[in-house]
């Protein structure tokens, strides 16, 4: 059976309800707070999962976020590679107002901090065939893209957030690039058409471009054909890991054979489901309700 590797992060959320965002110079009273277990790398494992993906998460985390871990293992992802320090967790501070937007900071803490000789040794368990996920808020991003093309595993991108040290890794590896519209213009430049994915996916060598639209869908650039997929039109209650859920409902199915228009159909009714339930990755579905949806 086809595995994958994600490394990826592992966050404590601090969800705070609003009624608008709050503004420079402001000082606001939240209408609730909530804590859960997030980031977007185990928000991506549990999505993975939850799409019938067998999961190895590799990272590290504070051992006052055992839990984090725990939520992992609910999941059915693999956490041998998940080592626990004495520093201080990953976290995330998170603003959802009255229409479900959310704006997000993030301290990167201990995933800021894994050595490459965990890394090294989660990747003994893979080979070619296998696929590798990262996004971008873990350091050795670029060293785990060399190990794994060597490995000739398939390299999935997820490149958030944008930093100015992601320009020099080494993109050319990467086979399937999934990013949204901000990310994809503080990466590439702006775009007029959508049709400049073409020259994107040529210039680094993808085999893949998802450029995700929120609540409009979600655009698949492979070769020289561009598809549009829509969104799902639902009521809309917080956005938090809807992209995530995307990711890694889009992955699964790729890893399961299907191609990428029949993977985004998919991904696209998963991350529908997400956004109607307040939370991070308890809002995350299962493969069942996404197919009887």
């Amino acid at each position: 059976m086809t595995k994958i590797l994600n490394l990826g992060s592992l966050n404590i959320d601090y969800v705070y309800f609003v009624d608008n965002f709050v503004k420079p110079g402001e000082t606001m009273s939240s209408i609730t707070l909530s804590k859960f277990a997030g980031g977007k790398g185990l928000n991506q494992s549990i999505a993975l999962a939850n799409a019938g993906a067998k999961v190895f998460h590799v990272g590290k985390t504070g051992k006052e976020a055992k839990f984090l871990i725990n939520t992992l293992k609910k999941s059915s992802v693999n956490c041998s590679f998940i080592e626990l320090s004495n520093d201080e967790s990953g976290h995330a501070i998170i603003q959802v107002n009255k229409k479900g937007e959310n704006c997000i900071i993030i301290h990167g803490g201990t995933n800021k901090t894994i050595n490459i000789k965990l890394l090294k040794m989660a990747f003994a368990n893979f080979a070619e065939g296998d696929f590798f996920l990262t996004q971008n808020e873990t350091n050795l991003i670029s060293e785990a893209f060399n190990i794994a093309k060597k490995k000739k595993m398939k390299i999935v991108f997820n490149p958030a957030p944008i930093t100015k040290d992601i320009k020099k890794y080494p993109l050319d590896m990467v086979d399937i690039l999934i990013l949204n519209e901000s990310e994809l213009e503080k990466l590439f430049g702006k775009i007029q058409n959508f049709k400049k994915l073409i020259d994107i996916r040529k210039k680094f060598n993808f085999e893949t471009i998802i450029l995700t639209l929120g609540a409009k869908g979600a655009v698949i650039c492979e070769q020289n054909n561009l598809h549009f997929e829509p969104a799902v039109k639902v009521k809309t209650v917080d956005t938090t890991a809807a992209g995530d859920t995307f990711v890694g409902f889009f992955i699964a199915q790729k890893m399961q054979g299907k191609n990428s228009l029949e993977a985004v159909k998919i991904a696209v009714k998963a991350s529908a489901i997400c956004v109607q339930k307040k939370g991070a990755s308890n809002s995350i579905p299962k493969l069942k309700e996404v197919i009887l949806s």
